[in-house]
């Protein structure tokens, strides 16, 4: 459907839309946003908070996924609509600063997990707003506005109101409820009315979120050596972690990007929609989730091999640490492999395999230098991906003559 410009502003964009400049100005606050999350696990590394962080990155995410969607149907740097991305970007900046306190309020200010609450609901809200200006003549869109506002909005934001009220694991819950809440919602409500007019730009939407990701690993890093003196093992230690950081990188935008890109592209209607729903809204969280959850890893690893002082080389990583190392991969491969089947049907098993050792081996990482664990964890997803780049290639003649 074409909009043309609207009284508020905003222009219907086109089947050959790219991304604006605009959207790159406004992922920028999601890059501190993600760091954030980190820093929230790894001030307190435990199971609970391990968990909260992962909540709290699904909420981020629904956040900046609502507005990948409103920037596919209307131009981002149009006027009206990039008022509302600067608006969204200042929510969010205060959001970020609220992450670190979330489940951990200090006194002396305000409420970090209210304030949270709130500035969440704020963005939601911006976004059916602005979808409802952008489409005055949509019926079946509107319908859907309404429905999503009173399924998967509002009764999220109730529940994360009363868990702002309490801490430790009732806050938890309450908020994990909401979180179930708000992406099941998703399912009710329905494909009708959404639209996908570019498929280029919606891929390339979501694959700068997995390279922001990416530069996150990289970031807590350099974060995790802030301060320490630069040793051999440092080195070591950083160029591992980088060429981990490639493999996964490697991973999407050569082996899986491409393909979900092309299948989104040959589908119309709302098949599209869903497509584009379940592909890219849902299963490329767990992509950013676990890169986030390998970041805090690496992290530690580098932290650990710098500071001599208080750790020694020998020393492994504990704890839920342990597990976020190789469980991070684990959950970047298994979600890797959901894409590949909702794309293909085919079945990954070089992927499934890979993802659920690696959210298995905490206690492996547990034994072992944590230097040592990095390098193995490296060495083991190269030769994982060279596995299954080698059997999708066989298995994409067989695909066409198949056809």
């Amino acid at each position: 459907m074409a909009w043309g410009r609207g009284k508020a502003g905003l222009v219907a964009t086109g089947g050959d839309h790219a991304v604006t400049p605009a959207e790159l100005f406004f992922d920028l606050v999601f890059v501190y946003a993600i760091t954030q999350v980190t820093a929230l696990m790894a001030t307190a590394p435990s199971p609970v908070r391990l968990a909260g962080g992962m909540v709290v990155l699904a909420l981020l995410w629904w956040c900046w996924c609502c507005f990948a969607w409103l920037g596919n149907v209307v131009r981002a740097d149009s006027g009206g609509l990039f008022a509302v991305l600067v608006t969204v970007m200042a929510v969010v900046l205060v959001v970020s600063f609220a992450v670190p306190e979330v489940f951990a309020d200090r006194p002396g200010g305000l409420p970090a997990p209210l304030l949270f609450v709130l500035c969440y609901g704020a963005v939601r809200v911006l976004h059916l707003v602005s979808y409802w200006v952008s489409s005055p003549g949509d019926t079946a869109l509107r319908r859907t506005l309404r429905r999503t506002a009173l399924v998967s909005v509002l009764p999220p934001l109730v529940l994360l109101l009363a868990g702002s009220a309490y801490t430790g694991r009732a806050q938890l819950l309450l908020w994990l409820a909401a979180v179930a809440v708000d992406y099941g919602g998703i399912y009710v409500t329905g494909s009708s009315g959404w639209r996908v007019n570019s498929p280029g730009h919606f891929a390339e939407r979501h694959g700068l979120i997995v390279i922001i990701a990416l530069g996150e690993s990289i970031v807590a890093m350099g974060v995790g050596v802030g301060g320490l003196p630069l040793t051999p093992a440092v080195l070591v230690a950083a160029a591992t972690g980088l060429l981990l950081s490639a493999a996964l990188w490697w991973l999407y935008f050569r082996q899986l990007g491409e393909g979900a890109e092309h299948r989104l592209a040959g589908l119309g209607g709302d098949d599209r929609t869903r497509f584009a729903r379940d592909v890219y809204t849902f299963l490329h969280l767990p992509l950013v989730a676990g890169v986030v959850l390998c970041a805090l890893g690496m992290k530690k690893v580098l932290q650990q091999v710098a500071d001599t002082g208080h750790h020694g080389l020998a020393e492994p990583l504990h704890g839920v640490v342990a597990w976020s190392l190789p469980g991070g991969v684990g959950v970047y491969l298994l979600g890797a492999a959901a894409v590949v089947w909702r794309t293909s049907g085919r079945r990954p098993v070089a992927l499934l395999a890979g993802g659920a050792g690696g959210v298995l081996a905490g206690p492996l990482v547990a034994l072992v230098p944590g230097l040592v664990a990095l390098v193995t964890l490296t060495g083991a997803t190269l030769a994982l991906l060279t596995v299954h780049g080698r059997r999708g290639a066989d298995a994409a003649p067989a695909a066409v003559a198949g056809a």
